[in-house]
């Protein structure tokens, strides 16, 4: 399978990328089955590093999970894969805030500017309220 030598992908990926080629669903589902099988496909796996690549590249976990549900992974995947940054969000969120902004905020509106961003990033108010807060 030329997809996954690439990189990860989840079932749902594929069942898709293989559909719009026009393979027939039964051929699908029986091939993603094999790859299962084979350990070859792995949801568990896929979340784990793209929740890993998302994080890294400073994003919030309401993002990462939103994306992950996209791509047909189930909850409990969703979770273990997060799980290991659940300590990390402040600090990766304070990180984005000064690589992106620099200076602090110094009235209101720059806060909600900066605020606004932390939040399309994917991180959670309790988070960015943390953030404005500590500091």
């Amino acid at each position: 399978m030329d997809f996954l030598a690439r990189r990860e992908h989840s079932r749902l990926e594929l069942e898709h990328k293989l559909a719009r080629r026009g393979y027939a669903s039964d051929e699908i589902a029986a091939e993603l089955d094999r790859l299962a099988d084979e350990h070859l496909l792995s949801d568990q796996r896929f979340a784990e590093s793209f929740a890993s690549q998302r994080a890294e590249n400073g994003f919030g976990a309401m993002k990462i999970r939103h994306e992950l549900q996209q791509r047909g992974v189930d909850e409990s995947l969703i979770e273990a894969a997060l799980a290991p940054w659940q300590e990390e969000w402040l600090t990766r969120a304070r990180a984005q805030r000064e690589k992106h902004f620099g200076a602090w905020p110094e009235d209101y509106k720059s806060r909600a500017r900066q605020s606004r961003y932390l939040q399309q990033r994917g991180y959670d108010f309790e988070t960015i309220n943390r953030i404005f807060s500590d500091d």
